[in-house]
């Protein structure tokens, strides 16, 4: 979440029409935190994530077919230039879009599932 003047920016993907922080299945005998890590990476080519606020998760409530819960994590990456690495399993990239943009504009495009993710990663972000 490289940002000007120590304003954050937040890194949204998009799917369609949909917009949502980068996620992912966890594989079995992964830890959540390896998995995010490697989401992350996959779905974005950033490594070296810091987790500056320790492994502090944000879970949503079930959503889908009701048997799916988000874990989402806070991290910082100093690199900033993601892209969108093409996935082996789809032979094309998953998202159509990233983009890095602040608390606002992001807030804007989120549904209210994930825009709850956002106001509880804003306010960790603020202490």
């Amino acid at each position: 979440m490289p940002g000007a003047a120590g304003t954050p920016k937040f890194l949204l993907l998009r799917a369609y029409d949909y917009w949502d922080f980068p996620k992912g299945m966890v594989d079995p005998g992964e830890e959540p935190v390896g998995a995010a890590i490697r989401e992350v990476e996959e779905e974005t080519g950033l490594t070296g994530l810091n987790f500056r606020w320790g492994h502090v998760f944000k879970e949503t409530e079930p959503y889908g077919n009701k048997n799916k819960i988000a874990r989402y994590y806070i991290a910082e990456s100093k690199e900033g230039d993601a892209h969108l690495p093409v996935s082996a399993e789809l032979g094309k990239p998953e998202h159509d879009e990233f983009r890095w943009m602040g608390y606002d504009k992001a807030k804007e495009l989120l549904v209210p599932r994930i825009r709850a993710v956002l106001d509880w990663a804003e306010k960790m972000i603020e202490k």
